[in-house]
Order: C-alpha cells, then structure tokens, then sequence
C-alpha cells in the first residue's frame, strides 16, 4: 500500500506543492525518476537521499582536459583530429553562455530552461557543444572508461547515457537552437597493456553517435509533476536495490 506524507518537522519536503515558484529539476534527477519513482519523490519531496557515492576524480580530470583541448581549436573555429578522423563536419561552438552550460563556475545550473505547463525548470550541464555545416548545435558528452571491450552504448546501464544526451537536446530546442537528431559520445579508454604504468595512462579516443528522440521527455515531466503533487509515496520499484535494501533492513 502506497505511504501517505504528512508534514512534520522531521520531514521538511524538498518540493513544496503549494509553492508558485518553479522548482528546478535535474537531468539526474529526470533519470532517478525513470529508474525508481519512489526514490525521486523521497528525494525531491522528501529530501531523503539515496546513500552517497565517492567522487570520480579520474573522470572529472579527463572531462576537464578534454575540454581544455577543444576549447584552444574553439577560438578559431577549427575542426578537432577526431571529427576529422570521424568525418564529423563540425566545429567546436563558440558561444556566450557556454561557461554557464557547462557550468564552469560551480554554481550547478547549467542550461536551463522552463517548462511552463509543469513549471519546472529543467537544467542539464553538458560537456560541449559543436556546430555542424548546416548551422545545426550538435550535443557532445565525455565518458572515461578502461576496458578492452569493444566500446558500444547496447550494455544495460548505458541507457541512461541515451537519456542524458535526449534531454539535453530537448533543452537546447527549448532554448531555441536547431539541435541535429545526431549526438555524439566521446570516449577516453585508458589502455591496459603498457609493460609497466611508470605513472602514465594512455588514452584511446572512440566517437560514437547516438540518434537521440527526446518525444519521452515532455510526457516523463507530466508523470513527475503528478508525482511531486502527490501526497502518497509511490510504492517499491521492485528492481530497486535501494528500496530492496531500505525494506529489508525494516525488517529487523
């Protein structure tokens, strides 16, 4: 049976349904809400959160260089090795707000942009953004990896890498931009087969496209916004380890 909320002083929520003002909503927590809305309403509503995981550095580290590298052909308007090697007509975007959307100054807005019929504001940090021939913004998004897999999006849990870029791209055509269908992955693989590491990681960069259809999102915004309004926690996602784990525990 779904758990109705009541205001107490213990669980101030997050999300306040009687509030005008528009609530900001994450890409990430878009994606929560896909995988388990019962954690997204005990998140956003509740402001319970899901146990926290340590910080990717590493990741974090080859996000920063790799746009250090497009940002130095940006300036120019020059076409980085890899969408030559790919044969990407593009170059890197050059535009006044790109600090804001990759949000370069830590202030966890990103690109944003209103969602009138929900008010929800709808914010997502990309990691770049190029322009092709025909003037189209092309959504790019860095991924580190190390493996010796042959690199696709088909595993399971890159569905959510799939999501991620549909709702950038949703964002940037509600911002007004001409958003090609065509997104685009980099890669950074981290090699495994140097005789010894003597403190180096070498890097393979792979591009791989993703035609992304953002006609989900809208209706994904409805179902949140009923979900926010609601009293009633939603009930047990059963593939939900989090959930699995919070029942199995109030059973001691």
């Amino acid at each position: 049976m779904a758990q109705k909320f009541e205001y107490t002083k213990r669980g101030r929520p997050g999300f306040d349904p009687r509030s005008e003002e528009p609530f900001r909503l994450s890409r990430s927590k878009i994606d929560l809400f896909h995988e388990c809305p019962r954690c997204f309403y005990l998140d956003r509503r509740l402001k319970i959160s899901r146990p926290g995981l340590p910080g990717f550095s590493l990741n974090n580290a080859v996000d920063h260089l790799l746009k250090k590298e497009f940002d130095l052909l940006r300036k120019d308007g020059q076409a980085h090795e890899l969408m030559k090697k790919y044969k990407v007509d593009a170059v890197p975007f050059q535009h006044k707000d790109l600090g804001i959307w990759r949000d370069d100054v830590y202030r966890y807005e990103g690109a944003s942009v209103l969602h009138k019929e929900t008010n929800l504001l709808v914010s997502g940090i990309i990691d770049d953004v190029w322009k092709d021939k025909n003037g189209d913004l092309i959504i790019v998004d860095y991924k580190a990896t190390s493996t010796s897999k042959e690199i696709s999006l088909e595993d399971r849990w890159k569905q959510g890498y799939k999501r991620q870029m549909e709702i950038y791209q949703w964002i940037f055509r509600r911002l007004g931009f001409k958003v090609s269908e065509t997104g685009y992955f980099v890669f950074a693989n981290a090699g495994k087969n140097r005789p010894k590491f003597d403190g180096v990681l070498e890097f393979e960069l792979t591009l791989l496209p993703h035609k992304g259809d953002d006609s989900w999102v809208e209706p994904t915004l409805k179902k949140i916004k009923e979900c926010l309004m609601s009293d009633l926690v939603p009930k047990h996602t059963p593939e939900c380890e989090y959930c699995s784990f919070a029942d199995y525990s109030s059973s001691f």
